[in-house]
């Protein structure tokens, strides 16, 4: 039996996820409170919302969250939370992407894999506002319609001769090279 006419290449489209990116930032933003602040008290993000937007070779994720400010003022002889909602777009690019996927069919996901939290707060120069350093972190992903070849036999897996696969014989350091960060840890 000849292997080469027995087997055959077939294309088929499928669903698949045909990019991948992961972005990891530090921003600065500014809160002016109605009174010019003595001393930060405490600085809270809370109420982060998001979506996942397409933008060419890359994911924006278009988001906004809301900043808490509790400070004292008129010589820490009072206190008052200043709040504030903060728009961002977050530029993702895809690490991965596959050039043969079916842009059409695109659709895109963002995950946030560090919510913003203010790494540091601190009162303005001028005296008049804080100034807050927020990190968050972001994983996006496009799923789209690719190409996959796929070898294919005329005669069914039946007629082939069966083959044994030991995997008790498995080196253990087979799976050292691996890349933990491509595994993907939301299997059901």
């Amino acid at each position: 039996m000849s292997l080469d006419k027995d087997v055959q290449s077939r294309e088929i489209y499928t669903k698949a996820v045909c990019g991948k990116g992961r972005k990891f930032s530090q921003i600065t933003n500014t809160v002016t409170p109605p009174h010019n602040p003595t001393s930060i008290l405490g600085a809270w993000i809370i109420n982060n919302q998001y979506e996942a937007v397409k933008a060419g070779d890359h994911v924006e994720v278009v988001g906004t969250y809301d900043i808490n400010i509790w400070y004292s003022y008129d010589r820490n002889t009072q206190t008052d939370v200043a709040k504030e909602t903060i728009s961002y777009v977050e530029s993702v690019g895809l690490s991965y992407l596959d050039k043969k996927h079916r842009p059409s069919t695109a659709e895109v996901s963002a995950i946030c894999t560090q919510e913003p939290n203010c790494v540091e707060a601190s009162i303005s120069s001028r005296g008049d506002s804080v100034v807050i350093r927020v990190e968050r972190e972001f994983k996006v992903e496009m799923i789209a319609e690719t190409k996959v070849n796929v070898l294919v036999s005329l005669y069914g897996s039946d007629d082939l001769d069966d083959k044994q696969v030991d995997f008790d014989s498995a080196d253990d350091g087979d799976f050292e090279d691996l890349d933990p960060d491509l595994l993907d840890d939301d299997l059901n």
